[in-house]
């Protein structure tokens, strides 16, 4: 009984761990709407017109 209430917390530990690790920002999220394409300065720019703040760069 108590290796399966072992593994049963085990189980509910990973899928914990990803979805925090999923709920990080990424480039251009929330209400910028993603991301839309390169500038010709190697920036992001957002579906909603915005350059990400990023200091990634594009090619």
């Amino acid at each position: 009984m108590k290796s399966i209430t072992t593994a049963l917390l085990a189980l509910v530990f990973a899928f914990t761990s990803i979805n925090q690790a999923q709920a990080r920002n990424t480039l251009c999220s929330g209400k910028m709407g993603g991301v839309s394409h390169c500038s010709a300065e190697g920036k992001f720019v957002c579906k909603n017109g915005k350059i990400s703040q990023s200091k990634k760069t594009c090619h």
